[in-house]
């Protein structure tokens, strides 16, 4: 994240949900005024491809870590599926000790290379889809939409667990976040190579870098919106609530004002039914 900041020169940016360290795929960096609205993509359901291996069982629940267990794999198609099936919907999920989340201000993970358990709470997670793509010997592929705060790590132990000879994950890739479109997704080593061209052929690195990004109101498109016309423009950037004719009843919006429908942040509806902001962008002169 850091090196992208650097590479467009911002004085803000945020990451949109940390990725295991065996993992690759989509990761939104909200950059300047957009780092306002990145909880709504920490907020938002996410999509994995992920590779399994049936029959061994590791202390973090994918190939980073030590194997602990070692069983043989006896497992038909069928009864595969319908293990699969289980996991689909709300469930708790108990977080694994390999993870970012604290307990008293430190990460799990350290806890657990000092060998030392912790209690963890189980939390509310909801798998909208999970898909079969493909079992072959010991090896399962799958595809998973699920809720914020899913461990996919977690739901592969689990699922070996059921199967009864232990699994982990050996490929995980995060291939959705929100609607972001994963033909839009660009690599550090592109951009790195997009701003060397540049130098080489003395454009402007933000010529070449900046047709590389999404609109800031991309992150909140799934609310609502709510366009204000020009006169009711100004109270909303100068934070105040306003009356909007047909605006929801309640919860989050997205605003935008005038014609043009310019992106102004997000608000919610008050008890008074008005349009009160919560977070807007500051446009440079």
């Amino acid at each position: 994240m850091q090196k992208v900041k650097r590479l467009y020169g911002a004085e803000k940016a945020g990451h949109t949900g940390a990725l295991d360290p065996l993992a690759t795929g989509m990761l939104p960096i909200c950059l300047g005024e957009a780092t306002k609205f990145s909880q709504f993509l920490l907020d938002s359901d996410k999509r994995y491809r992920v590779i399994a291996k049936l029959g061994e069982r590791t202390d973090t629940s994918d190939s980073d870590g030590q194997v602990v267990q070692t069983r043989p794999v006896h497992v038909d198609y069928d009864t595969l599926l319908a293990c699969i099936a289980k996991f689909r919907g709300e469930t708790d999920q108990v977080p694994s000790m390999f993870s970012a989340l604290k307990y008293q201000g430190r990460p799990l993970y350290e806890y657990a290379r000092q060998g030392i358990e912790v209690p963890r709470e189980a939390r509310k997670i909801t798998v909208y889809e999970i898909e079969l793509h493909r079992f072959e010997g010991d090896e399962v592929e799958m595809e998973v939409h699920c809720s914020k705060g899913t461990y996919i790590r977690t739901i592969v132990d689990d699922l070996g667990e059921m199967l009864g000879c232990g699994a982990h994950v050996t490929m995980l890739r995060r291939v959705g976040v929100a609607n972001y479109p994963y033909e839009r997704m660009v690599t550090l080593e592109q951009l790195n190579a997009l701003v060397e061209q540049a130098h080489r052929d003395e454009k402007a690195v933000a010529d070449v870098l900046d047709p590389l990004l999404l609109p800031m109101d991309t992150a909140v498109e799934a609310l609502p919106e709510v366009n204000v016309i020009p006169e009711l423009m100004t109270l909303i950037q100068h934070g105040q609530a306003v009356q909007v004719s047909g605006a929801p009843s309640d919860g989050m919006v997205r605003i935008t004002g005038g014609e043009q429908k310019l992106f102004l942040g997000v608000g919610e509806i008050d008890d008074n039914g008005k349009v009160a902001p919560k977070r807007l962008v500051v446009y440079g002169e």
